[in-house]
C-alpha cells in the first residue's frame, strides 16, 4: 500500500502547535484546526498535481537539512523554499485559496496565510525526512507524489471541494494508451474477448442494464456509508486512546500538587508574547514558564538562596513541550522553542543552575511510567547541552507516578495535571 502523504504530515501538526498558533495569531484553537484540515490536502494535491515540477521535488529534496521542522511558527530559515513551493503549486489561484480557507475555518484572511505557510513548511520538512530516511531518490519522491492523487479528495472536510479550492484537477490522471472503460451490470456470466493486443473486453447485453441499475444508487451509498463508519471509530479511536503500560505526557496546563510547588501558572494566561530577557526579546505565554524563572532570577531569588533546599521545591512546569505519543525521542512539532528559550535564559545567567523532572499520572504500570518519564528527562537534558548549557545541568530524573495526585479513575482531563516535564533551579 502506498504511503499516505497527509498521515505523515499529520504527525507535525499536533495539539501543542495548534495551541501555540491560536495563541500567536489570535484566534481559537478549533477555528486552527479546522484551517488547518482544509490547508493539508490542498497542500498535498497541489504537490502532486506538480509532482514533476523540479522546484517541488528540490526544495523537498533540501527541506530536511534547513532544520524546517525544527520552529514551524517562527524559524524564517525554510521562508524561501515554502514562498517559491506555494507559488509553483498554487499559483494565481494562491489568494483564492486563502480566501475560502478564512471562510471555512473562521481565521482571518492574514491567519490563514500564515498557516498555508505553516502547512507547506511541515509537508516540505515531514517529506524531506521521510525521503532522507529511506533513501530516496528525485524520481522516487515524484513518483510517491503523484500516488497522492487517489487520496486527497476522500480527505477533504465536509463542506470543501477540490474545485473550491483551486484544485479541480488534481485527481485527473493520464489514461495508458489502449485502455477502455468497463462497466458490468448484468448478473449473468458475460462473454469475455481478447483482443490481439491482449485488453481483456467484457460484453454486455444492454437489456440487462435496468436490472443492474439498483447498484448506480446503492453502491455509492454503501460506500459513503462505511466511510462515515471508519471516521467515527477513528475520532473515537483519537480520543479514547490509551495505554497498558505507559501514559502519554501531552499539553499539560498547570501543576495542583502542593509537594511539587509549582510556581508558573501557565494557564492564567495562553496569549504568546514578547518576554524581555536583559534587552534581547523571547516568545513565550504571559506568566508562563519563561516569564516565571526571568522574574524569579532578575529578583536575585536564586542568587540569594542558601543552598538546594531552599530551591527543591519550586518547580517550573514546561508549557509547550510535549512529547509524541509514547516516545521519549521525538518532540512534537513546536515544542523546540521552549527548549531553545531555557537555553537562552540559562546563558544569560551563567552562573545558574537547573534540575530536570518528568512526571506521569497514576494509570498504566509504574515501573514503565517510571522508565519513560525518565527517558523523557534525559532527553531534554541532552538536547539543551547539545545547544550549549549542559553544564548548568545538574540533573535529570522521572519520578513517575510518585508525585501524581489524581486518582486512576479520573477523567483524563483531570488526570491531564500529573502528566508533565519541569524544571526548577538547583545549588
Amino acid at each position: 500500500m502506498s504511503l499516505n502523504v497527509i498521515d505523515l504530515i499529520k504527525g507535525q501538526l499536533g495539539p501543542a502547535l495548534v495551541s501555540q498558533a491560536a495563541a500567536q495569531y489570535g484566534e481559537s484553537e478549533s477555528s486552527i484546526s479546522k484551517a488547518i484540515s482544509a490547508l493539508l490536502p490542498a497542500v498535498v494535491g497541489g504537490m502532486a498535481n506538480n509532482s514533476n515540477e523540479p522546484v517541488v521535488v528540490d526544495s523537498i529534496m533540501s527541506a530536511n537539512s534547513s532544520g524546517m521542522l525544527g520552529n514551524l511558527l517562527g524559524n524564517s530559515s525554510g521562508d524561501s523554499l515554502i514562498s517559491s513551493v506555494v507559488s509553483t503549486i498554487f499559483g494565481g489561484k494562491t489568494n483564492g485559496l486563502i480566501n475560502e480557507v478564512s471562510g471555512f475555518g473562521g481565521v482571518s484572511h492574514s491567519t490563514a496565510d500564515s498557516l498555508l505557510k505553516m502547512v507547506t513548511g511541515a509537508a516540505l520538512g515531514s517529506l524531506g525526512k521521510y525521503a532522507a530516511d529511506n533513501n530516496l531518490d528525485r524520481s522516487s519522491l515524484s513518483n510517491l507524489l503523484a500516488d497522492q492523487k487517489g487520496v486527497v479528495s476522500s480527505l477533504l472536510p465536509a463542506g470543501l471541494s477540490l474545485g473550491s479550492l483551486g484544485l479541480g484537477g488534481v485527481t485527473e490522471t493520464e489514461k495508458p494508451f489502449g485502455t477502455e472503460k468497463v462497466t458490468v451490470i448484468s448478473y449473468d456470466e458475460p462473454k469475455v474477448e481478447v483482443s490481439r493486443g491482449g485488453n481483456t473486453h467484457v460484453n454486455v447485453d444492454k437489456t440487462d442494464e435496468n436490472s443492474g441499475s439498483i447498484w448506480k444508487w446503492l453502491l455509492p451509498v454503501i460506500l459513503l456509508a462505511l466511510a462515515a463508519w471508519f471516521l467515527v471509530k477513528q475520532c473515537d479511536k483519537k480520543n479514547t486512546q490509551t495505554t497498558t503500560t505507559t501514559t502519554d505526557s501531552t499539553a499539560v496546563v498547570s501543576d495542583s500538587s502542593a509537594t511539587m510547588g509549582d510556581s508558573a501558572n501557565v494557564t492564567a494566561n495562553r496569549e504568546m508574547t514578547d518576554i524581555d530577557l536583559n534587552g534581547t526579546p523571547i516568545r513565550g505565554f504571559a506568566n508562563g514558564m519563561e516569564a516565571s524563572m526571568i522574574t524569579f532570577l532578575k529578583n536575585d531569588g536564586y542568587k540569594n538562596a542558601d543552598d538546594d533546599a531552599a530551591l527543591k521545591d519550586n518547580w517550573y512546569s514546561f508549557d509547550n513541550v510535549n512529547f509524541k505519543m509514547n516516545s521519549a525521542k521525538e518532540l512534537e512539532a513546536g515544542s523546540e522553542a521552549q527548549l531553545q528559550n531555557l537555553a537562552a535564559i540559562l546563558k544569560a545567567y551563567p552562573d545558574a543552575k537547573i534540575k530536570i523532572g518528568g512526571y506521569t499520572d497514576n494509570t498504566g504500570d509504574t515501573a514503565a511510567n517510571k522508565k519513560l518519564s525518565q527517558e523523557r528527562a534525559d532527553y531534554i537534558k541532552n538536547r539543551l547541552s547539545d545547544m550549549g548549557v549542559g553544564a548548568q545541568i545538574l540533573g535529570a530524573e522521572g519520578y513517575g507516578s510518585e508525585f501524581a495526585t489524581v486518582a486512576a479513575n479520573a477523567s483524563d482531563s483531570e488526570r491531564a495535571t500529573d502528566r508533565k516535564m519541569a524544571v526548577r533551579f538547583a545549588k
